[in-house]
C-alpha cells in the first residue's frame, strides 16, 4: 500500500500547532497593542497605505515556498531565544525611550525567534525572504521620513527645472520653489515622490527576487529603483510646469495632480520591467546556458523534493506527534519571558511627571537690555506637539534686532509624546539647513564657569536667512543629539524613573548685508544672559529625588512596624 504524501504547507496541520500560533498572536497583541494601533494609523497616510497589501504579498511568498519548506525536517532550536531576548530588549528600549520604530523592530525579531524555536534554522533559511519582507510593513521614523522627503523635493525640483529649460521654458529654482515667471510652483511634500519611492523599491525587490539571473543583474534592478523614482518625479514636475502655462492651476491640484502621480508610478514600473528584459537578453549565450543548467538542476531538485516530501510525510505534524499545549519547553519559556516583560513595563511606573520649578507663562519679558513680547500657539499645534508647557517670546534690543526664544517642556516623554527636533519641524516648513555644526560656549567665570554645547545652523528659505541655536536640557544634561535623548530616556527611566526634558531654541534673522559672524555674536551674548534665568525654571538632575527618599522611608517604616 502506497502512502499519499501530505499536502505541503507552511502551517502546522494540527490543532495543537494552531494553538501555538494563536497563543503567540495574543501574547504579541497584549504586549504591543498600542504600538500596533499606532502602526495601523500610520498605514492610513498616503506615504504608507501600500502597507495594507504587504500581508497578502508575504502570504503569497510563503505559499511559493510551501513544498520546499515541507521537505525539510522540523528541528526546534533553543537559538531562537537569542532573537526573542533581543526583541524583549528592543521592546524595553522602545517603551522607556519613547520610540515607535524600535518597538516595530522588536515585533519582527520576536517573530523570527518564534520561528527558530519551533521549526529550526534549516526551515527558517527557506523563508528568509518573506520574513525580511515583513520589514517593509514598518513605517520609518518621522524625522527620517521628513528629511528624506525634503531631500527628494530638492533633487526632483532641480531635475525638473533642468528638464523645463531643455524644453525651452524659462524656470528658476530657489529651494523647493520653482519660479516660472508668470507664477511660482512650490514642490510640497505630496510632490516629493516619497509615497512612490517605497512601493517602487518593494516592486523592484520582488522583480529581482523572481528574476532568475546573476546576482549583479538583480542588484542593478534593485538599486536603479531610486534614480528611476527621482527621474519619473522630475518629469512629472516638468510636465506640470509646461501645462500650467496653458491650463492654469488646475493641473497642479486635485484630480490632475493624482493622475500625474499614477502616470509617474506607471512610468517607473514600466522602466523597471524594460530594464529586466534588457538584462535578460544581455549575454544571451551565457544566459541560455545558465537557464538550461538551472532547468536541469530544477528538475533534479523537484524529484528530490518530491521524494523527501513522500518520505517525510509521516513526520509532518499531527495531533499525535506535535507537542501538546503547555508541554513544549520552548513555548513555556517564551510565555514566562513575555509575561515578566509585560509586568515589568506595565505594573511599574518608570516615568514620573516632573513639574517645572516655575510655570513658563511667568518667564520674564526682559533679559538684560532685551525687551520681549509673548506669543501663544494654536491649541492644534499644542496637541500635536504633546508638550506640558512652553514659552514663545520675541526679544528686541534698543537697535531693533530680533531674537526669537522658544522653550518646550515635557514632564514625561513617551512614545509619540516626545521632543521634536528643530531639524524636523523647520525642515518640514521649507527651511534649508546650512553650515550645521556643534559648538561649545563658555558660561560664567571663575568658580561658576561651565560650558554649554549647542547646535548651530544657518537656515535659509528663498531670500531669508536666520541663525539658530538649539539644544536639549535633560535632567542635568545638555544634549545636542536626538539619539542621545533616546538612550538617556531609556537609562534614566530605569535608574531615576524620569524622562522629563526640554527643547530650547533661539533664532535671529540676518539683515540682507549682515554677516553670520555678527548674528552669532548676538546670539551668544543673549544666551549668556538667558541661561541663569532659564535654570530657575527647568528641573535639575536632583528633581524628584525627595519623592523617592520619602517613598523609601515609608517602605522602611512599614517593614519596621508592620
Amino acid at each position: 500500500m502506497i502512502n499519499k504524501p501530505h499536502k505541503a504547507t507552511l502551517l502546522p496541520t494540527s490543532l495543537n500547532g494552531f494553538f501555538y500560533i494563536t497563543a503567540y498572536a495574543f501574547l504579541l497583541l497584549g504586549l504591543f497593542y498600542p504600538v500596533l494601533k499606532y502602526m495601523m494609523h500610520q498605514w492610513t497616510s498616503d506615504d504608507f497605505n501600500y502597507c495594507f497589501l504587504m500581508p497578502f504579498v508575504i502570504l503569497f511568498l510563503l505559499r511559493e515556498k510551501r513544498k520546499e519548506f515541507a521537505s525539510v525536517p522540523t528541528n526546534p532550536s533553543w537559538l531562537g531565544l537569542l532573537p526573542v531576548s533581543i526583541g524583549i530588549f528592543l521592546y524595553s528600549v522602545g517603551e522607556l525611550g519613547g520610540e515607535y520604530y524600535i518597538s516595530y523592530l522588536s515585533i519582527w525579531t520576536m517573530i523570527v525567534g518564534f520561528c527558530l524555536l519551533h521549526v529550526g534554522w534549516k526551515k527558517v533559511k527557506i523563508i528568509v525572504f518573506p520574513l525580511m519582507m515583513i520589514l517593509t510593513m514598518l513605517p520609518i521614523p518621522g524625522f527620517f521620513r521628513l528629511r528624506l522627503s525634503f531631500n527628494l523635493k530638492l533633487i526632483s525640483s532641480e531635475f525638473g527645472v533642468n528638464l523645463m529649460r531643455l524644453l525651452g521654458m524659462s524656470a528658476y529654482r530657489t529651494g523647493n520653489v520653482i519660479d516660472l515667471g508668470f507664477t511660482q510652483l512650490q514642490v510640497v511634500d505630496a510632490c516629493s515622490g516619497l509615497r512612490y519611492l517605497f512601493p517602487i523599491i518593494i516592486l523592484s525587490l520582488l522583480i529581482a527576487y523572481f528574476f532568475k539571473a546573476s546576482l549583479w543583474k538583480r542588484a542593478i534592478i534593485l538599486f536603479s529603483s531610486i534614480p528611476v523614482v527621482v527621474i519619473a518625479n522630475s518629469m512629472r514636475i516638468a510636465i506640470t510646469g509646461l501645462l500650467y502655462e496653458h491650463f492654469g492651476p488646475i493641473v497642479a491640484k486635485g484630480f490632475f495632480h493624482e493622475l500625474a502621480g499614477w502616470f509617474m508610478f506607471t512610468m517607473a514600473l514600466t522602466f523597471l520591467a524594460g530594464e529586466r528584459l534588457i538584462l535578460k537578453k544581455f549575454s544571451p549565450e551565457r544566459g541560455n546556458k545558465e537557464q538550461s543548467m538551472d532547468q536541469g538542476q530544477g528538475a533534479a531538485k523537484s524529484i528530490q523534493t518530491n521524494h523527501k516530501v513522500s518520505t517525510y510525510s509521516n513526520k509532518l505534524p499531527t495531533d499525535e506527534n506535535f507537542p501538546k499545549p503547555f508541554t513544549q519547553p520552548q513555548f513555556l519559556v517564551v510565555v514566562a519571558l513575555l509575561g515578566l516583560t509585560w509586568g515589568f513595563t506595565h505594573l511599574i511606573d518608570f516615568r514620573k511627571n516632573i513639574a517645572l520649578t516655575r510655570p513658563l507663562s511667568t518667564f520674564p519679558l526682559r533679559i538684560g537690555n532685551w525687551q520681549g513680547t509673548r506669543h501663544t500657539m494654536d491649541q492644534h499645534f499644542i496637541d500635536v506637539l504633546d508638550l506640558s508647557d512652553y514659552a514663545l517670546i520675541d526679544y528686541k534690543d534698543p537697535d531693533g534686532r530680533l531674537i526669537n526664544f522658544y522653550v518646550a517642556y515635557y514632564a514625561s516623554q513617551r512614545k509619540g509624546e516626545s521632543i521634536h527636533s528643530p531639524t524636523t519641524c523647520l525642515t518640514g516648513s521649507g527651511w534649508i539647513f546650512k553650515n550645521r555644526s556643534e559648538r561649545t560656549i563658555r558660561l560664567g567665570k571663575g568658580a561658576g564657569e561651565r560650558y554649554l554645547k549647542v547646535n548651530t545652523a544657518l537656515i535659509k528659505q528663498i531670500d531669508q536667512r536666520q541663525l539658530t541655536y538649539y539644544w536639549f536640557p535633560m535632567r542635568g544634561r545638555d544634549l545636542t543629539n536626538a539619539y542621545q535623548m533616546k538612550i538617556y530616556n531609556f537609562w534614566d527611566a530605569l535608574t531615576k524613573h524620569r524622562t522629563d526634558g526640554a527643547l530650547v531654541r533661539l533664532i535671529t534673522p540676518l539683515a540682507p548685508d549682515e554677516s553670520p559672524v555678527d548674528a552669532d555674536r548676538r546670539l551668544e551674548d543673549f544666551l549668556k544672559q538667558l541661561i541663569p534665568v532659564l535654570n530657575q525654571y527647568l528641573p535639575g538632575k536632583d528633581a524628584g529625588s525627595h519623592m523617592r527618599t520619602k517613598m523609601a522611608g515609608a517602605v522602611r517604616n512599614k517593614l519596621k512596624n508592620p
